[in-house]
């Protein structure tokens, strides 16, 4: 039980460097292309995490590599769709409908996997849903750039979803880093398109950051928690990435306070509350919902 409540926490905190990558990406975005540095950070990531663990990769199975790079393709598919999308709608559209994966992930557990969603777990999903809109949403019409964002947030739901079924605690080290390799790959082919540009002084501030903490223990974070969380509650927990990155914003970077946002960040932590108090009354809430 410790155990659990240390990755829930983990979870949480994962959620805040993630929140705060936003903060310290923005600047950063201006003087190095996405991609380049999408590939800096998740490259630095995978050598982080072989000078920590060298031998991570030994041993594997078949089986097991095909399964995480998989995972790997939907994480860096969804940054791709996302990054795309973004440059042809705003950052308020493309915030909120990232955040439906919180409705695609019960769905496909449920459609495809026919696992078992509890009813208070959707209701938490539709309360951190309209928490979200709150926050993010200033009216959307829908155009090539919403499809692509949409799509991404499949892509994420997928890859939580993946995580839920395929991490049992014991190979979230190696699933890990498999995802990082892949998703490092990607975006270094994405990078040398339009040639891959080398980041300044400034920017590696960000890239070590990001890399560290926002993938390296993220990710891990995250992998460790799925094996003992459904994908349903993990999707919702995640979702306070949304408040953390509106929580900096405000602060570092004085953005206005509104009521809206006050409602909306609420509303997310209520949803947060409602999956750890159903998992606190049912302790094989994760057991049913991976079966």
């Amino acid at each position: 039980m410790k155990i659990k409540v240390l990755l829930y926490l983990g979870l949480l905190a994962t959620t805040a460097f993630w929140g705060g990558a936003f903060l310290v990406m923005k600047d950063s975005l201006v003087k190095q292309d996405v991609y380049s540095f999408l590939a800096t950070r998740f490259g630095l990531a995978a050598i982080f995490m072989f000078i920590y663990k060298p031998k991570a990769l030994m041993g594997l199975d078949r089986k097991f590599v095909i399964r995480a790079c998989l995972a790997g393709l939907l994480l860096c598919s969804g940054f791709i769709f996302q990054t795309f999308g973004l440059t042809q709608t705003t950052v308020s559209n493309t915030g909120f409908i990232t955040g439906l994966y919180l409705i695609f992930t019960p769905l496909i557990s449920w459609i495809l996997l026919k696992h078992h969603i509890f009813k208070i777990q959707w209701l938490a999903v539709l309360v951190a849903t309209v928490g979200l809109y709150l926050i993010s949403y200033n009216g959307i019409s829908v155009g090539v750039g919403e499809i692509l964002v949409l799509i991404s947030a499949i892509l994420f739901a997928g890859q939580i979803v993946a995580l839920g079924e395929w991490s049992d605690g014991k190979n979230s080290y190696a699933l890990t880093l498999i995802q990082i390799i892949i998703s490092g790959l990607i975006f270094t082919l994405f990078s040398l398109r339009n040639g891959y540009q080398v980041p300044d002084s400034a920017v590696w501030y960000s890239i070590l950051y990001t890399a560290f903490f926002a993938t390296f223990l993220g990710f891990l974070i995250q992998t460790k928690a799925q094996s003992v969380m459904s994908a349903t509650m993990a999707g919702v927990l995640l979702a306070m990435e949304t408040p953390f990155a509106l929580f900096f914003g405000l602060y570092f970077d004085n953005d206005p306070l509104t009521l809206r946002l006050i409602s909306g960040g609420a509303l997310v932590m209520i949803a947060m509350g409602m999956v750890i108090w159903s998992d606190a009354r049912k302790p094989d809430v994760g057991t049913l919902a991976h079966g």
